[in-house]
């Protein structure tokens, strides 16, 4: 398992990360060997959220339930966890209270004293950048929280929040996969008039933005072919695409779930790749991507494969 330094900081992390959002009907001896299976696997970092579970911080509640860790096997393992999205809605909040609550509620669901990476979930239309300095000072200052970043926001709306954010952003979680990637492909056809992927989406590449402020980019849906649209792994759908992975994962011989994590860790960007799956053996096959070495000629042929357009 290869390893990379979120934010460009001191923190050492696996590229490949197992999210844990459809864990909370899950039994205690499921949700031990899914973790175990990733652990095996090199995979010490997990992802979480308040929103996720059918209650407020309901998978955060299920994975302390279960895991019941020790003070040193906590210090073994790196949690994230989410803040912004108000489930009763569905709104957007990153006021001052609604952070600092949420927060609270993850700490105490998580039987934890600390979160070691917090991320804003999803940009708030609303938000006050000072009432996010506040909360973040105080989080930090506590102890409660040791780092910060956001998800699924563009250069512009970091920017926002970096006049007033005192602490380095050290992640951005943004959807990637072969299927779905404008925020890579974006590039490849920049300028292009007539081709719908050198649209403009996020506000102006923010691959390129993540890599030269050090924002360690976090892949979502690593394997859906849309917005949760369902998997091209082995979809007929994407013929083409799955010859090509199948070819390589028999070359490198891997499961072809492992080629789909490859094409994400070797791009040059040193991202995370979050896994969604619940099914140990799909995490075990994934992590293996971690260390597909894709030349060149291979990553561009996924891409021409998923139907994007390579000048």
């Amino acid at each position: 398992m290869k390893t990379i330094q979120l934010g460009g900081g001191d923190l050492a992390v696996p590229n490949v990360v197992l999210g844990l959002m459809r864990i909370d009907q899950m039994s205690d001896d499921a949700v031990r060997e899914l973790v175990r299976t990733a652990r095996d696997a090199g995979i010490d970092f997990v992802d979480h959220a308040d929103v996720y579970g059918d209650e407020l911080h309901g998978c955060e509640r299920r994975f302390a339930e279960a895991m019941r860790l020790t003070p040193s096997q906590r210090d073994e393992i790196t949690i994230q966890t989410k803040a912004g999205i108000v489930k009763d809605g569905p709104y957007f909040d990153f006021s001052y209270e609604h952070i600092m609550e949420s927060v609270d509620g993850s700490l105490q669901a998580l039987g934890t004293d600390r979160i070691d990476v917090l991320l804003l979930h999803r940009p708030d239309a609303l938000v006050e950048p000072d009432e996010v300095a506040r909360a973040f000072d105080e989080l930090e200052a506590a102890g409660k929280v040791l780092r910060f970043g956001v998800s699924n926001h563009t250069p512009a709306q970091i920017d926002l929040l970096t006049r007033s954010v005192s602490q380095p952003l050290v992640a951005n979680q943004l959807q990637l996969s072969i299927t779905h990637s404008p925020i890579v492909t974006q590039g490849l056809a920049a300028n292009m008039q007539g081709v719908e992927q050198s649209m403009n989406l996020d506000g102006g590449g923010i691959v390129d933005y993540c890599r030269l402020h050090d924002i360690t980019i976090q892949a979502w849906s690593p394997f859906q072919a849309g917005f949760f649209t369902g998997v091209f792994l082995g979809s007929p759908d994407y013929p083409e695409l799955n010859a090509v992975i199948d070819r390589l994962a028999a070359a490198y011989d891997v499961p072809a779930i492992a080629i789909a994590t490859a094409w994400i860790t070797r791009h040059p960007a040193h991202m995370q790749v979050v896994l969604g799956t619940t099914t140990p053996e799909r995490v075990a096959g994934a992590a293996q991507g971690s260390d597909v070495p894709l030349t060149r000629a291979e990553w561009y042929e996924l891409v021409r494969a998923a139907g994007y357009r390579v000048p």
